[in-house]
């Protein structure tokens, strides 16, 4: 079963992506733009913050753009009268809770011009490791209502913890958060979860999965453990953009889960063989189209 395919296969289709950017590196919208337009996206990007490399370095220049600055954006890209041609919203980094009103502004304005638009929301909060690494005032919108506003959400297992109040220690555990966490996104969409990062007590220690909850039922894929030490910023954010685009193409669930997660591994796969600090966005483009190495969505109960 096709939960949703968007928009026509005549016509180039459209995303609008606000989220953060960095100008070295890649995070953010620098880490989801590419491979969309890889995918064959346009993507209208609105950056909310303009920082001169992504945070997990500890230094960094550039500053939070203002909710009033997103806004004004927004609102030129509405003037063009294109907003109609959107078909997916999908955002990031809020590096200011009002910048949360501009973003769900711009998804009303969205669906009322193309009723069939999907919004996807990467709640990035924190991760394991690094805890929460925004303004303590995020999390909060993030649940009361990006979330709820959403079709598709993409926490980390950190931040489906977050969101649920629910430790996930087992895939029994992660099921119930995840099943809690979509109970509350928006009723008229496809209502997918997305669950990345995922590593818990009853897997194996050397293996780090991804967990898809839907009407269609549950998935998980699992790729190996790479000893990737700093973990590498980007990849979240990657993978979210991965997932939207994959499944806009072909409104298949599982599918889209093992093209977006297979893509990932083998992008994260190059980036330690070449020995990187930045994930090798650029380089591994060939895999956001056709993943040289496949790792199949299992179905579980």
């Amino acid at each position: 079963m096709i939960e949703r395919v968007q928009a026509s296969s005549e016509r180039v289709r459209n995303i609008l992506s606000i989220q953060s950017w960095v100008s070295y590196g890649h995070a953010g919208n620098a880490s989801a733009v590419f491979p969309l337009q890889r995918l064959g996206f346009e993507v209208w990007a609105v950056h909310t913050v303009q920082f001169s490399n992504h945070t997990g370095y500890g230094q960094w220049r550039g500053q939070v753009l203002s909710t009033e600055h997103v806004a004004e954006v927004i609102e030129g890209i509405a003037d063009r009268g294109v907003l109609h041609e959107c078909d997916a919203v999908l955002s990031g980094y809020m590096g200011d809770a009002n910048t949360a009103g501009a973003i769900l502004n711009a998804v009303t304005r969205v669906r009322e011009a193309n009723p069939g638009a999907l919004y996807c929301c990467d709640p990035v909060m924190g991760d394991v490791g690094r805890g929460v690494f925004v303004r303590p005032e995020i999390p909060e919108v993030m649940r009361e209502r990006a979330v709820a506003a959403a079709d598709i959400v993409t926490p980390n297992h950190f931040e489906l913890e977050l969101l649920t109040g629910r430790e996930v220690r087992t895939l029994q555990d992660a099921l119930q958060a995840a099943t809690e966490l979509r109970a509350r996104i928006w009723a008229h969409g496809p209502r997918i979860v997305v669950v990345t990062s995922l590593v818990r007590e009853d897997a194996p220690d050397d293996a780090i999965e991804t967990l898809m909850l839907s009407g269609e039922g549950a998935w998980t894929v699992r790729t190996p453990l790479l000893p990737l030490d700093p973990p590498r910023n980007g990849t979240g954010d990657a993978v979210a953009a991965l997932f939207l685009g994959h499944y806009l193409r072909s409104g298949n669930v599982p599918h889209s889960l093992e093209n977006a997660v297979s893509a990932l591994y083998n992008m994260l796969e190059l980036t330690h063989r070449r020995g990187s600090r930045e994930i090798q966005l650029i380089a591994a483009q060939d895999e956001y189209l056709q993943p040289s190495r496949r790792f199949a969505a299992q179905q579980v109960a």
